[in-house]
């Protein structure tokens, strides 16, 4: 699964940049046996970027990632109502995890991530594939 978190006041996004794949990607990753997608994701966004949900996350879309495997799917989920404890120090999964405004985002943005952006905030077409 993966978090869109969104900054509504600064028209920001939370990105991170992983130490063993290239790019930029939205926070998130696997479910644990036993875990709830959203208890995943609550997981997830405080180990990658220090932030708390304070409400809850909607559901926007998901996606079947053939890239990954014949069986792999990801739930996109968008957040707005959260807090970040601190910013967050680089460690041996997360090199980098910042906010970046919907106009200036980074280069090296993966392919998957960009496509969710155009999705959420530019209305393209939603597509079933990652």
């Amino acid at each position: 699964m993966r978090g869109v978190v969104f900054d509504a006041a600064a028209r920001s996004v939370f990105l991170v940049r992983h130490t063993y794949v290239k790019g930029w990607h939205f926070p998130g990753g696997g479910v644990e046996p036993g875990e709830s997608t959203e208890a995943a994701l609550a997981r997830e966004l405080l180990e990658e970027g220090n932030i708390e949900l304070t409400g809850r996350a909607a559901l926007k879309s998901f996606h079947f990632n053939r890239m990954a495997s014949n069986r792999d799917h990801v739930a996109v989920y968008f957040i707005t109502d959260f807090r970040q404890t601190h910013p967050h120090v680089p460690d041996r999964e997360i090199a980098e995890a910042r906010f970046f405004p919907l106009d200036a985002l980074p280069d090296g943005i993966s392919e998957g991530t960009k496509r969710r952006i155009d999705e959420i905030f530019h209305g393209a077409r939603v597509s079933d594939e990652w």
